[in-house]
């Protein structure tokens, strides 16, 4: 049995220790909003956060997530929830799938950088890929999260 602390609750469940961190949060827990997409790291779409650290969830053994706090796009956080507003705003979203690991990835640029440019922006959401091609959305959106944040303060 492998205790897990995610979205600020602990579960305990059943399994490998060498089990894809993935799978044990949709298969195990139920969380299927981080999204299976290539399964080696390349696409992004399972990012999540351990601790404060972006990772692919795919790639990541679930014996590396036990003692640390695991984020998934179910969790809140502030940045997370602005971000979403805007993505809804500026129709962000089109199939939907790689939407996850790009708010994960957006969450952690704003958390670290509060007023990203065009590049810093591009080069943060990099890991990312959007089957749809939605960047230029994805742009505006982050850059509209910058404002709500401003107009918040």
């Amino acid at each position: 049995m492998i205790t897990l602390s995610v979205n600020k609750k602990k579960y305990t469940l059943e399994a490998t220790p060498d089990m894809p961190l993935l799978w044990a949060l949709r298969d195990n827990l139920g969380l299927t909003g981080t999204k299976y997409g290539c399964g080696a790291g390349a696409c992004g779409a399972c990012k999540i956060f351990v601790n404060d650290d972006v990772i692919y969830s795919c790639l990541t053994p679930v014996s590396e997530a036990i003692g640390k706090e695991i984020t998934t796009i179910e969790g809140t956080t502030a940045n997370l929830q602005l971000l979403q507003k805007s993505w809804a705003e500026f129709n962000v979203p089109q199939c939907g799938f790689c939407q996850p690991g790009q708010l994960i990835a957006a969450t952690s640029l704003l958390n670290s950088n509060s007023n990203p440019t065009d590049e810093e922006i591009d080069d943060a959401m990099s890991g990312n890929i959007c089957r749809c091609g939605t960047y230029q959305r994805i742009k505006k959106a982050i850059h509209h999260t910058v404002e709500l944040k401003k107009q918040q303060k």
